[in-house]
């Protein structure tokens, strides 16, 4: 029971129980705590990810595009394929496949 004393000594100091207080209060009651923080964490990492697919799809879509202005026929077969646009006087056919039962 002798080597309890110094423990229990220091739990009822008043600085001790205040820092205690303040860190529970910190961990489990504030607005910012441990859950909260690590909710915003996983946030930020999945935001990174997406971060990462979008810097990687402009990458992708500028080199199409330079392509698509360095030549008329390009943009043309673009325009027509992607948007159906056509020529005056012209009819546009669009196939759809079947979709099977």
């Amino acid at each position: 029971m002798q080597f309890l004393s110094p423990i229990f000594r220091v739990a009822r100091n008043f600085y001790f129980l205040t820092g205690l207080g303040f860190v529970v209060w910190m961990t489990v009651f504030d607005a910012n705590d441990v859950s909260k923080q690590y909710d915003m964490y996983r946030k930020w990492r999945e935001l990174q990810g997406e971060k990462a697919y979008y810097e990687a799809n402009i990458e992708s879509v500028k080199k199409d595009r330079a392509e698509l202005l360095s030549s008329p026929a390009l943009l043309e077969k673009f325009a027509r394929e992607k948007y159906l646009m056509k020529r005056p006087g012209e009819d546009v056919f669009v196939l759809v496949p079947k979709e099977e039962d």
